[in-house]
């Protein structure tokens, strides 16, 4: 009678689990897109300068670099759904900074802090694969990892409709109200997880990871403006190639090191990371390049005249797509294995791009354009956390996927900055003005449909391994919902 009770208890909470994580990195992953619609305005909003106003962004991509690697280590020493709290918190709190902020500098602040709580999704999927039945898991972080781009994809379209009908200010006390909401739904029901590293943490390798992300992802994001070439970005990565050789010497010969360098080397574990930074870049170029071909006038001959709502609802299929993909990329993963499933995920990404390069003049085909790139992405990311907690012990998986989400971060900071490049320089005259060119935008997708290719070819680097038949045993061990 018991067993015939307690039978059913599992699968609601490992429902409610899913639900909750799963809704956190989407509500996360909107802060990436939360204030683009604000961009030509905000200037105007803040009293700032262009060059300043764009720190509004910059600051968040920084904090993110440093929160993230900083949060999966502590997350695995001190308890995941502890610094899962932690970062809800600083998201609340940002988004409340920002919300009050009539300046720059504490709009900055609120940028920094809401920067700060990325590590929700590599923390989510870490908790998940500490409480969920070994059958449940697969799907599951799929559809986590999957939240990254369906934030990124929804969040534009709702941003643009908040900035269009409200003060937008409103668009931080939305995000505040969110970040609560998720926050409730955590406390009541994600569990603690027992699984713990203890120790101590290695407070000068964070410092060292940080000074080193900082100053390589300032020089990519700020390097289009500074000059490629000038004293500024080119000290810059100096630095951060002096600072990340002399930190990977410290980790490994730390006993407890920030970053495992072990365990990265693994080749399932390297090769996983190298293609999450190729398809990272890969994702973003599309979130580029579409949106301004959208936005450019008819008078071009090949932009669309649409606004940035309309906009962003072309890209909206895209996320709904990869959220759709993700048990399929499950499925996949179960019967060919996750190497498999990211392999088809980087083709149906380039075939996205390639179809892109044929079809460019309607709001339809770049809806395809979007919704092919989304599926393929879905398929990709739905892969990457089974690939990296198969290679790694069960007591480093906050911190190994937090690695690999930075992984990502970095792709598309460099996307951004080649995009960037590509669609100032190549242009027409537009009367006073110069637009980007219609082969600026083939050739940033030609660029996109590239790294699709590398990331299939490093993917397809990567040892066969069956990797949910290496979970299943520490799964059993750690599996407690219900």
């Amino acid at each position: 009678m018991s067993a015939a009770v307690s039978e059913p208890g599992p699968a609601p909470r490992a429902g409610a689990v899913v639900a909750v994580l799963a809704f956190g990195g989407i509500v996360v992953s909107l802060m990436q897109t939360l204030v683009i619609p604000l961009v030509p305005e905000l200037p105007k909003l803040v009293h700032a300068s262009p060059s300043g106003t764009a720190w509004a962004i910059t600051a968040t991509l920084l904090a993110a670099a440093v929160a993230v690697p900083v949060i999966g280590r502590l997350g695995d020493m001190y308890g995941k759904r502890r610094m899962l709290i932690v970062s809800l918190v600083l998201l609340v709190s940002g988004s409340v900074v920002a919300a009050l902020s009539n300046s720059l500098e504490p709009l900055i602040v609120g940028r920094i802090l809401q920067g700060l709580a990325s590590g929700v999704i590599p923390l989510g999927i870490s908790i998940m694969r500490d409480e969920l039945p070994a059958e449940r898991l697969g799907s599951a972080t799929a559809q986590m990892s999957a939240s990254l781009g369906v934030g990124g994809a929804l969040g534009l379209p709702a941003a643009a409709l908040l900035a269009d009908q409200f003060n937008w200010h409103v668009l931080f006390w939305v995000s505040a109200g969110l970040g609560v909401l998720v926050l409730g739904l955590v406390l009541s029901f994600v569990p603690e997880s027992s699984v713990r590293t203890g120790g101590r943490f290695d407070l000068v390798g964070a410092a060292g990871l940080s000074v080193g992300l900082i100053c390589l992802l300032l020089a990519i994001s700020k390097g289009g403006t500074w000059g490629w070439g000038s004293g500024r970005t080119l000290g810059l990565f100096g630095v951060a190639v002096v600072v990340l050789v002399v930190w990977g010497w410290f980790e490994s010969r730390t006993k407890q090191p920030l970053v495992d360098l072990r365990t990265t080397a693994r080749p399932q574990v390297l090769f996983t990371n190298l293609a999450s930074i190729v398809l990272g870049f890969a994702m973003f170029a599309m979130s580029l390049a579409l949106p301004t071909l959208l936005q450019l006038p008819k008078i071009t001959g090949y932009g669309l005249g649409r606004s940035m709502l309309v906009a962003g609802l072309v890209m909206a299929p895209s996320g709904l797509v990869m959220m759709a993909t993700a048990p399929l990329s499950a499925a996949i993963s179960k019967a060919k294995g996750p190497k498999v499933t990211l392999m088809i995920g980087a083709l149906v990404i380039a075939v996205g791009y390639v179809v892109g390069l044929v079809l460019m003049s309607a709001v339809w085909e770049l809806v395809l354009v979007s919704a092919l790139i989304g599926a393929g992405i879905g398929f990709a990311y739905g892969a990457m956390p089974a690939l990296i907690m198969g290679a790694v012990p069960i007591s480093e998986t906050a911190a190994a996927n937090s690695l690999n989400s930075l992984m990502r971060s970095i792709g598309t900071s460099i996307s951004s900055a080649v995009a960037g490049v590509v669609l100032a320089q190549l242009t027409v005259n537009l009367g006073p003005i110069s637009v980007p060119s219609q082969n600026a935008f083939r050739v940033i997708l030609g660029i996109g449909a590239g790294a699709a290719v590398v990331a299939f070819l490093v993917a397809a680097a990567i040892p066969a391994r069956r990797t949910e038949v290496a979970l299943e045993p520490q799964l059993a061990a750690a599996s407690k919902v219900g």
